[in-house]
């Protein structure tokens, strides 16, 4: 072969190799973690519990705190935030992989947030709140309904940053997430009896279903288009309601299948409701869609096939006994588990970082279909 036939050939091995490479990189600038890149979603608004609060409670004055060792422990640079985990909440991980340029979401209330922090997205949710209004009076913190008022407030601000026409069209394009009711049974219903002497089972779960109904209807009236409403999870396998309400609280710790029932029921009424709510915005011509997250079935996967996930323990938590510590139970004198990663439960009631990202994974097909809505 001539010198010029072997240059020629030469080139031509080259350009198929860099066209190879260019194929096999293209899917991963298109892949999900650049999923929000095209600016689909232009921020991220979260109201509910402790299982979506990064830290708003420090800074009110309640007992319901964490922002205390152990609390943190797997958070970057073992900072306990507020979070009632030992590192990130599902909705950080949601925050991360839609692209709105931060790792975490913060607490509404942190001082000092940047205009650029308050459009991409923050939480105003409060450990310890609930859908009924009573909820949060018990435990002293930020009432949902408040929280919707927060909101209003960030979105006053980011209208003297932006203007106000540029602040409508963010809304629009954002996403809005509720988690709540657990404290409402848990606490309300379950553990003190306050609520169950004024209404039947039945009876309050629609009681907190209209409460959740008025949530929504305020964020549509603020324009938001894209909105989660998160389920509760399995009540039963909570390590609190094992050791509180099982017959033998060190040799039966397994699931109570009667508290978690009632969960799964409540879960169907509410996905009925929000179908109902979906359907009338559909029949009005309503661009907004409401989406329907499902916690309970992740997190009962985990505690019925832990070693699927690669878990060893799911009737106690990580803190202390595992049995009934959380928030200032759950503090530096505690005993803690050596690695966190083996438990479902950090604590008595709420899961661990590696918890919540399963949760976060099982979520990704509705978050997907947010994005691309």
């Amino acid at each position: 072969m001539g010198t010029s036939h072997t240059h020629n050939f030469l080139l031509s091995l080259s350009l198929i190799f860099i066209l190879i490479i260019m194929l096999c990189f293209k899917p991963k600038v298109e892949g999900a973690s650049s999923a929000l890149n095209n600016n689909k979603i232009s921020g991220f608004y979260v109201f509910g519990d402790s299982t979506v609060d990064p830290g708003n409670n420090n800074y009110i004055k309640t007992t319901f705190k964490s922002n205390f060792p152990p609390y943190g422990r797997d958070f970057p640079n073992q900072v306990p935030t507020g979070r009632f985990t030992n590192g990130m909440l599902s909705t950080d991980y949601i925050a991360s992989y839609t692209g709105l340029k931060k790792e975490v979401l913060p607490a509404y209330l942190e001082p000092n947030l940047s205009t650029e922090e308050l459009m991409t997205g923050v939480s105003f949710a409060s450990a310890g709140s609930g859908f009924d209004p009573l909820t949060p009076t018990i435990t002293n913190v930020i009432p949902i309904e408040k929280q919707l008022e927060y909101f209003k407030e960030c979105k006053r601000k980011v209208e003297v940053m932006v203007g106000k026409e540029r602040t409508e069209n963010h809304i629009k394009k954002a996403a809005f997430f509720i988690s709540a009711g657990t404290n409402d049974f848990v606490l309300n219903y379950f553990i003190l009896p306050i609520q169950r002497r004024s209404y039947t089972l039945l009876a309050y779960q629609q009681f907190l279903i209209q409460h959740m109904r008025k949530i929504v209807q305020g964020l549509l009236e603020e324009g938001a288009e894209r909105i989660v409403i998160a389920g509760v999870p399995p009540f039963g396998c909570l390590p609190m309601m094992i050791t509180l309400k099982s017959p033998n609280t060190f040799l039966q710790r397994h699931c109570l299948t009667n508290y978690s029932s009632i969960a799964r029921d409540y879960n169907q009424l509410l996905q009925h409701e929000l179908h109902l709510m979906q359907l009338n915005l559909n029949i009005n011509n309503s661009l907004p869609k409401i989406y329907y997250a499902d916690i309970y079935g992740p997190l009962a996967d985990m505690i019925q096939a832990p070693h699927k996930f690669g878990f060893d323990e799911v009737s106690s938590g990580c803190c202390g006994s595992g049995f009934i510590e959380a928030s200032f139970m759950c503090n530096k004198i505690s005993n803690v588990c050596s690695d966190p990663s083996k438990y479902v439960f950090w604590d008595s009631i709420h899961p661990t970082e590696r918890a919540y990202h399963h949760i976060f994974l099982a979520s990704l097909p509705i978050i997907d279909s947010i994005i691309n809505s």
